[in-house]
């Protein structure tokens, strides 16, 4: 049966054979610069740079709360940009940035992609450190998107 593995480690290097997806939480006010993007950032361009390239030309494409950016950086390796956040904890947003309802929309879009694929998806605690969120809430969207369509997902804890 498919579940959440949960492992210490690094989800910018994940483990496993065939197709890995990388999803992790972006914001919805093209911010780029702090938490796990850095190390995303420091492995590969690509999903920085589609970001912000997404953000600037967020009239005339799905850019918002809820949207899914995929962002191949490799041959067997994506990274998945999942709007899940609005502004920052640094804006004038009031309360927690995260948006629960976002993170589940957009994992529901990774889904048909993940099986196109054939991928296990992999990541940090979403939605849990800067975005403010609780993991008590964000695992149930992680079980009823991806572990209910049969796709494997591993999430990694600093060691």
């Amino acid at each position: 049966m498919v579940g959440i593995d949960y492992m210490c480690g690094d989800a910018t290097a994940p483990n496993g054979k065939g197709v890995k997806v990388i999803a992790h939480v972006c914001n919805d006010r093209g911010g780029w610069g702090k938490g796990f993007v850095l190390a995303l950032s420091k492995r590969w361009p690509q999903p920085e740079a589609e970001y912000r390239a997404w953000h600037r030309d967020r009239a005339r494409n799905d850019f918002g709360l809820g949207a899914l950016q995929m962002v191949q950086v490799d041959g067997l390796l994506w990274v998945a940009n999942l709007i899940g956040q609005h502004g920052t904890r640094t804006s004038r947003s009031s309360g927690v940035p995260v948006r629960y309802e976002a993170i589940g929309q957009a994992l529901a879009k990774l889904v048909p992609r993940a099986l196109a694929l054939g991928a296990s998806v992999h990541m940090p605690r979403i939605g849990c450190c800067l975005a403010g969120g609780r993991w008590e809430r964000v695992e149930p969207l992680i079980e009823a998107t991806l572990v209910s369509a049969g796709i494997p997902v591993t999430v990694y804890d600093r060691d």
